[in-house]
């Protein structure tokens, strides 16, 4: 069992930054890839970005290539998204979750994350 707690979000202006972060406890935290995604007011919960188990690999969705970078800690137990030139699009719920290492490459769908954390919430002002 995984147990996940995001912080860091916040209410700030257009072209602002922010650094979420999301701490695991439980089981070998270098045992998982880990995946951030988001949920607007009435939409789909959409992947965002997901790291390796080393903090080697990372992928991103399109519309955040070259604003955001995920990194991890793994003698931290977390994970980290720092989020540069923020849009009001990127207004949302972020969550982190986790998947066991070898699906990272399958690390953009939601279905193979077992674990996931209760959001913390990003709003960026035009």
């Amino acid at each position: 069992q995984v147990q996940l707690i995001e912080s860091g979000g916040g209410l700030v202006q257009a072209g602002n930054s922010l650094r979420l972060s999301c701490a695991a406890s439980g089981r070998s935290f270098s045992s998982y890839a880990m995946g951030w995604f988001r949920q607007a007011p009435g939409e789909e919960r959409e992947f965002v970005s997901v790291i390796n188990w080393n903090g080697d690999s990372t992928y991103y969705t399109d519309s955040v290539k070259g604003r955001f970078t995920v990194s991890r800690d793994n003698a931290k137990n977390t994970v980290y998204l720092q989020m540069n030139s923020l849009k009001p699009e990127d207004t949302a719920v972020y969550y982190c979750a986790a998947t066991p290492r070898n699906k990272y490459t399958s690390g953009s769908f939601r279905y193979v994350y077992d674990y996931w954390g209760q959001g913390t919430q990003v709003t960026v002002s035009s």
